[in-house]
């Protein structure tokens, strides 16, 4: 009963976060492509303030909440996440720079994005989607 009531709890809280998050992408704009390519082309400095405010309050988390808690709400200990820099990360770095540049479009606003009536972005998460399904059978060769 425990694992399903903690099971339960983390997709609840999973559910709020991802609300949380689309409803921030729509509120900052970051849902409009438009916006987006202004901002990458040095006009609008808005999402910049955006962007940097998030990573601001995800490190400040990552620091403090560990030594102010003993364990997470949710789980029984803090996890890390190791990065691996190789080759494949480098290019697939500048693969999805080249994309959200063409497009203004990145897979977590275009899924926001879709909520606020801009069907067009389908087509955007269906590049996303073939560009991810290319990578993975990639991989498996």
């Amino acid at each position: 009963m425990n694992t399903v009531m903690q099971h339960f709890g983390r997709s609840v809280s999973t559910l709020i976060a991802g609300m949380l998050f689309g409803f921030g992408l729509s509120y900052a704009t970051m849902v409009r492509p438009e916006v987006v390519l202004s901002f990458l082309r040095f006009q609008d400095w808005g999402l910049m303030l955006v962007m940097g405010g998030a990573v601001v309050v995800v490190m400040l988390s990552y620091q403090l909440l560990p030594r102010l808690m003993r364990t997470p709400v949710l789980d029984d200990h803090f996890h890390t996440h190791p990065s691996v820099w190789n080759r494949d990360t480098a290019v697939g770095a500048a693969l999805f720079g080249i994309g959200w540049g063409l497009c203004g479009v990145c897979p977590g606003p275009a899924i926001a994005g879709l909520g606020t009536g801009n069907v067009d972005l389908l087509w955007a998460l269906g590049g996303i989607a073939a560009g991810a399904l290319a990578q993975g059978l990639r991989a498996k060769a």
